[in-house]
């Protein structure tokens, strides 16, 4: 049975690397040509719009025989096309509302802690599990790759999406894309573009001057394609300065297909076209059509063809785009269903799980728990049955017995608004972890019985979880009185340990009672070991963040979310006035001190940076040494900042490593800079002003070391 093989993907991924070679793309071009000039009309248009091939009240009935998933396009048989199967895919294969019994995948940690482990490796590694399982089951498309930037914290979907850094979001989500198809399976790009809230995510108008725009998300976009090379580009629900997404000339003629070259398809979302004229702005494939009005890109498609007002090389063009990624990754191949080596891929996720948790607070060397605690009190978070995780169409369905609650809802989203425990419990790992610690549990549920409880224990930890979901933003406050349990158990107990499940950040009223903050987001299906293993030090944490954790609401560009109690599909537009200050950007420009860093994080050693030098001309690169100057071996992430341009003070990482030393350990880093990231975008390009670009190393956006000096001369910057 295949497997991944975690240790060797290093090698793939050494700067922007195609997932295939430049021949293997002309090849799957010409290919594409030849079939295509084989087909009828009819087999074209069928091409073009697919179905949501799932049984949901209110929707059309489902074709017999088909597999109950996200999409569906019938293939061609007679000319080797085969029947395009699509996948939800952020964390996992998705069964969607648990559809095809007893079908179980192997459920990722959120893609939050994937960028927070820093690893290009560890992101192609969780793409090809994901790409390994699909292809097992039958799939020949994942609909991965969030891209996303989180402008706003409580965004419901950040914790599908890599962060608030178009270079950290664009490198961990193209390496993913690029683990995917490895796997001869399509992997999109999503959602395209700036779908950065949930709420009224259909009827917003996100706008955005060009100049910042191409600088922040459409930087992280390219940067993902870049690098990934996704066969589809998913467009998005919202509108984009006056235009739906998925009818945006500009987004998908002008930049992504004239501008970038693009030459894979675009997809709709499901339920994201409203009108034929989609096709002629560049849209190619009109997915899950039952949710919209019509399926536009089928009869009413024929008849715009019919006369004359798309041409047929328009429809040639679009069959070919989606044939040339079915070739290109090898997708084509007859789907055939195989076993999986579950076990294998259950260890790869906790070693990813290991690598993504943070820890923000340590006070006293509280953490790695000793070995010799009498009794730890165990507090809240189902922690006796489980860890969270997201919901919306990434939830996964692991093996084992899970734990759903119910919450309801409005919309169709409500099918899925469900919070599902991973069935990995903390408090078992914990258990087996220390057997010689007595550790009890207490479910919270009554502050005071557990901050009782508490009191009589040498030390306690509370397990604070925060539920988000595609469909709902959320909110900086901890949900269901957590702060208020956390802050009684630790007024109760000054040995106090908070282990934070969330989707995004939240706020912390209790910072300064507790000793130590563990972040784990939503640590998938090994989560409650991976937990133990960095509360215990059998791991040494080397997550860093990446997304800033706001001290308040006040220091957001906006206070509240837009849009939010309206009715659904309310008209609304939203300025992004702060541009291209996305999250530790907009802290730097403001003044403002978030509560932690993007790029924070400690560990249970300590590290050094010296040496420090900066290399300018046609190939820039920052190089430093790093020692681990502590007594454990562990994970540093040492990170590159712009920070002024001839005296102009900016915040712009451009660069970043992981490296494990033991201790003692030196090691030389050299981050290779991508040269836009030291440009501005003009009306002609990407282009560098000239003169001297100061930066810095450090530990985090904030906390910097050494700075330098480089001289650039001034020049136009190609892809």
């Amino acid at each position: 049975m295949k497997t991944v093989r975690l240790g060797l993907v290093a090698a793939l991924l050494s700067g922007i690397v195609p997932c295939f070679p430049a021949t293997a793309q002309d090849s799957a071009d010409a290919k594409a040509a030849a079939t295509e000039a084989k087909m009828t009309d009819v087999e074209r248009f069928q091409l073009l719009h697919g179905i949501m091939p799932i049984a949901i009240p209110g929707l059309p009935p489902i074709p017999p025989g088909l597999k109950s998933t996200a999409g569906f396009v019938r293939g061609i048989p007679r000319l080797g096309i085969p029947d395009i199967y699509e996948s939800d895919a952020s964390l996992g294969v998705v069964n969607p509302l648990q559809s095809r019994k007893g079908d179980i995948s192997t459920a990722l940690p959120s893609s939050l802690l994937l960028a927070a482990t820093f690893s290009p490796d560890l992101a192609f590694a969780s793409g090809a599990l994901a790409g390994n399982e699909a292809r097992s089951k039958g799939f020949n498309v994942l609909l991965a790759g969030g891209v996303n930037l989180a402008r706003d914290p409580r965004n419901g979907r950040n914790f599908e999406y890599a962060g608030e850094d178009p270079l950290l979001a664009g490198t961990i989500a193209g390496a993913s894309i690029s683990g995917v198809q490895s796997e001869h399976v399509v992997s999109t790009v999503k959602h395209f573009a700036l779908n950065d809230q949930e709420t009224l995510r259909q009827s917003i108008d996100a706008r955005i001057e060009e100049k910042p725009f191409r600088e922040s998300d459409l930087l992280a976009f390219e940067i993902a394609i870049d690098r990934g090379h996704p066969g589809a580009v998913m467009c998005a629900y919202n509108q984009v300065n006056g235009a739906y997404a998925c009818g945006s000339d500009f987004l998908l003629n002008k930049v992504l297909k004239a501008d970038w070259k693009y030459p894979g398809w675009v997809m709709s979302d499901w339920g994201a076209v409203h009108d034929v004229s989609y096709f002629a702005k560049g849209l190619d494939q009109q997915s899950g059509a039952q949710l919209d009005k019509e399926t536009y890109f089928d009869k009413p498609l024929q008849d715009e063809v019919a006369a004359g007002r798309v041409p047929k090389a328009r429809v040639s063009d679009a069959v070919r785009r989606i044939l040339r990624s079915l070739y290109a990754v090898g997708a084509d191949a007859p789907l055939r269903e195989r076993p999986i080596d579950f076990a294998a891929h259950a260890n790869a996720v906790r070693k990813i799980a290991d690598a993504g948790i943070v820890l923000l607070k340590n006070e006293g060397g509280i953490l790695p728990l000793a070995a010799n605690a009498k009794s730890i009190a165990v507090i809240g978070g189902h922690a006796d049955v489980g860890v969270i995780s997201g919901g919306g169409s990434s939830q996964v369905t692991p093996a084992g017995q899970v734990l759903l609650l119910p919450l309801g809802g409005r919309g169709i989203m409500s099918n899925w608004s469900k919070i599902l425990y991973m069935p990995s419990s903390p408090l078992k790992a914990l258990q087996a972890a220390l057997p010689r610690t007595n550790i009890e549990f207490d479910s919270g549920y009554v502050p005071e019985e557990a901050a009782a409880f508490a009191a009589h224990s040498d030390l306690a930890i509370v397990f604070a979880t925060q539920w988000q979901s595609e469909g709902v933003d959320g909110s900086l406050t901890l949900p269901e009185g957590q702060d208020a349990l956390i802050d009684a158990v630790a007024t109760a107990n000054p040995n106090t340990i908070v282990v934070l499940e969330t989707g995004n950040p939240v706020k912390m009223p209790w910072l300064g009672k507790v000793k130590g903050v563990l972040e784990a987001w939503y640590p998938g299906q090994g989560g409650g070991e991976a937990i133990a293993d960095v509360l215990t030090g059998a791991v040494n944490p080397g997550g860093r963040l990446p997304i800033s954790f706001p001290t308040d609401e006040k220091d957001l560009p906006r206070r509240t979310i837009p849009g939010l109690g309206l009715p659904e599909k309310t008209a609304l537009p939203i300025d992004y006035d702060e541009g291209a200050n996305v999250g530790y950007k907009w802290y730097a420009a403001k003044g403002v001190k978030p509560l932690f860093a993007f790029g924070e994080g400690l560990s249970y050693t300590r590290f050094a940076h010296s040496g420090l030098k900066i290399s300018g001309g046609s190939d820039p690169s920052v190089t430093l040494t790093v020692k681990n100057i502590g007594e454990r071996s562990g994970f540093d992430v040492p990170q590159a900042y712009l920070v002024s341009i001839n005296g102009k003070p900016v915040r712009r990482l451009i660069g970043f490593s992981r490296v494990e030393l033991a201790p003692g350990q030196s090691r030389t880093v050299t981050m290779k800079v991508d040269r836009r990231l030291l440009a501005d975008w003009t009306d002609k390009g990407w282009a560098i002003a000239g003169g001297q670009y100061d930066i810095a190393t450090g530990q985090s956006a904030l906390d910097l070391d050494e700075v330098m000096s480089v001289k650039l001369a001034a020049q136009m910057v190609s892809r």
